[in-house]
């Protein structure tokens, strides 16, 4: 019997699942430390730990014999081993030890899967899909190159919202809804200009009145100073990059959300909001250790407004899953373009894992 791929027509955005041939995060590499870390991304359950050399291993969090979490176990050199009866499991997923094992047994021929994962940027890069199209295709993590850069002070918050991730995309990219969010808002009275996409991506341009100017040596103080700031015009431009999300404000800023799709109604992310330091030329030009300190020193500078920011869309996106929930065919009415390419760019995706 074929299975035919669905139209887009017959996709509910609202419903739709991930496409699995991409790389997603699903920790901070600061999350996984000496002990497993049980994560999980779009129904699977996958345990990580770091070996004795401390590189990243990813697992079904499952013991194949009594199918109990192995995140509740401990790492014993590079294996990883069940809290329950002391099976140990190699990063393969084979089964390496059994302590109570008879002379006249043999080790149980039992596997569990093992996921391709790399640590890059300060994350967890996961792949969960097919082994074979992640070889033939190349395909890599995005990656977020400024995490390491002398010139950028980052900021990163944890999304963890009960809504489906097309709301947190279509929140992403839809800037007018700036007047929500008061103070916390880098931006104001934003303006469509352009955009593009393909079966890959979705390029959005608006125009913004930004509130914040980082060329002067104290210009990180109108993070806490809102007397300091001062409206004026600058490109903000956001991308969907299936599955995850860029946008740059001017020369100033870059944000970034990691998504961690959990299932329907479930989505975990991180925001991560970069300050550029490329105005100060004076500053490039001191020890790499001091600008190393300076960044160290600044990590989280905007944590109170970013947070805020995060509390407000997830308020939001969990009114509209529920408004979902309650009454899938209610119909909603969309002014922003962008939206209808976002939607039509999830259901390319859903198409292709087909």
């Amino acid at each position: 019997m074929q299975v035919s791929s669905p139209t887009n027509q017959s996709i509910d955005v609202r419903t739709c699942p991930i496409n699995l041939d991409c790389w997603y995060v699903v920790a901070r590499s600061s999350e996984v430390k000496d002990k497993p870390l049980g994560v999980t991304l779009w129904h699977q359950a996958i345990v990580l730990y770091r070996d004795k050399l401390g590189k990243i291993h990813a697992l079904e969090d499952r013991c194949p014999h009594r199918q109990v979490k192995l995140s509740h176990g401990q790492v014993i050199g590079n294996q990883l081993e069940c809290a329950y009866h002391g099976w140990r499991f190699t990063w393969e997923g084979n089964c390496a030890t059994v302590p109570y094992l008879a002379p006249n047994q043999k080790l149980p021929n039992c596997k569990i899967r093992c996921y391709p994962v790399r640590e890059l940027d300060g994350f967890i890069w996961l792949f969960p899909g097919d082994i074979n199209n992640l070889n033939n295709n190349a395909i890599q993590p995005m990656g977020v190159p400024e995490w390491e850069h002398l010139n950028y002070i980052a900021t990163v918050s944890l999304i963890e919202c009960k809504g489906h991730y097309s709301f947190l995309i279509e929140n992403l990219m839809d800037m007018y809804h700036g007047h929500l969010h008061d103070n916390y808002q880098a931006w104001t009275s934003a303006i469509l200009k352009d955009i593009s996409a393909d079966d890959k991506r979705v390029d959005a341009r608006y125009e913004a009145q930004s509130y914040y100017k980082i060329d002067k040596i104290w210009s990180i103080s109108q993070l806490f100073f809102p007397a300091l700031r001062r409206l004026h015009t600058e490109p903000l431009d956001v991308s969907y990059i299936y599955p995850h999300w860029v946008s740059t404000l001017g020369k100033d800023f870059k944000i970034y959300c990691l998504f961690c799709p959990i299932d329907e109604t479930t989505t975990r992310a991180y925001l991560i909001h970069f300050t550029s330091l490329n105005a100060f030329r004076r500053l490039h030009k001191l020890p790499i250790w001091f600008r190393r300190f300076v960044k160290d020193s600044l990590f989280g500078s905007a944590q109170k407004l970013l947070d805020g920011l995060v509390r407000q869309d997830v308020e939001m996106i969990e009114q509209e899953q529920q408004a979902y929930l309650n009454n899938p065919r209610h119909r909603t009415y969309e002014l922003n373009p962008v939206i209808s390419s976002v939607q039509k760019l999830i259901r390319q995706q859903v198409k292709k894992s087909f």
